[in-house]
């Protein structure tokens, strides 16, 4: 299946469009925010997630494109091999992409869906980033069935509602946590901010993390460089030491 890629400023051409931001080339807004592209965010925009970004993109620059015309037509063309059908001009508004390994390919045609399932349930499109680490095998969930109770009442179907909630309640303290952690501006106060759930979490000022150093600058929408930076001079700072994902903090946190 054709991928959509994106290209470099040089390759402009007419096929790519402009942020109205930053002025660089890409063929899709949204995937452009997402892979942290964009040098020129609205100082109030910034530390947003990339979905609120590009509705916040798409409410400041109403008439401006956001995907390419050779990004909407590759993805009408997978959407008629899919479904025998091809959308309006204007029904393509965003995609969704699976990645696995260094190959990006739609993610409804990896998944075996139809286009339209990507969306929410007022038609609203997903902006889905999908990343496998290894060979995986995806259950899919019809989740209306899901989600109205069956005649029967049956003792499965309630726990799988009930390990639903749970999983949605978990994944929203974990959103919560982050925005919290990517509220200040200092790369220094959100490491501080993200030890002292550490320290919270395990109840010890010594701990391991469950991030490598890119895992780490992107759950905290920093640059990798800048992070190992500051992460040397807060050890130089006699304010923690490190090694790898190992943490020891020499001095209490606040809050």
């Amino acid at each position: 299946m054709d991928q959509v890629k994106e290209v470099a400023a040089e390759n402009e051409g007419s096929e790519c469009i402009q942020c109205s931001w930053c002025g660089e080339y890409s063929h899709h807004i949204g995937q452009h925010l997402l892979k942290g592209r964009c040098n020129n965010i609205p100082a109030e925009l910034v530390g947003l997630e990339p979905a609120e970004l590009f509705k916040k993109y798409k409410a400041m620059h109403p008439d401006a494109p956001t995907m390419s015309q050779l990004a909407a037509a590759k993805i009408r063309e997978a959407y008629k091999k899919a479904d025998g059908k091809v959308p309006a001009k204007d029904e393509v508004v965003s995609y969704a992409i699976a990645e696995f390994k260094t190959e990006l390919v739609p993610a409804h045609g990896v998944f075996g869906l139809k286009l339209s399932a990507l969306s929410r349930s007022n038609g609203e499109p997903l902006m889905v980033n999908v990343t496998a680490a290894e060979d995986t095998r995806a259950l899919l969930l019809n989740i209306r069935r899901v989600l109205e109770p069956c005649a029967n009442v049956c003792p499965r179907h309630v726990r799988l509602v009930r390990n639903l909630l749970t999983l949605c309640s978990e994944k929203n303290l974990q959103l919560s946590r982050r925005v919290l952690h990517t509220g200040p501006k200092s790369i220094r106060k959100r490491l501080l901010s993200y030890f002292s759930e550490c320290i919270k979490r395990t109840g010890s000022y010594s701990f391991d993390i469950p991030y490598n150093r890119q895992q780490l600058a992107d759950y905290l929408s920093v640059e990798r460089s800048a992070l190992s930076n500051e992460l040397s001079l807060m050890q130089r700072d006699g304010l923690i030491r490190y090694e790898k994902n190992h943490f020891d903090v020499m001095e209490q946190i606040d809050g």
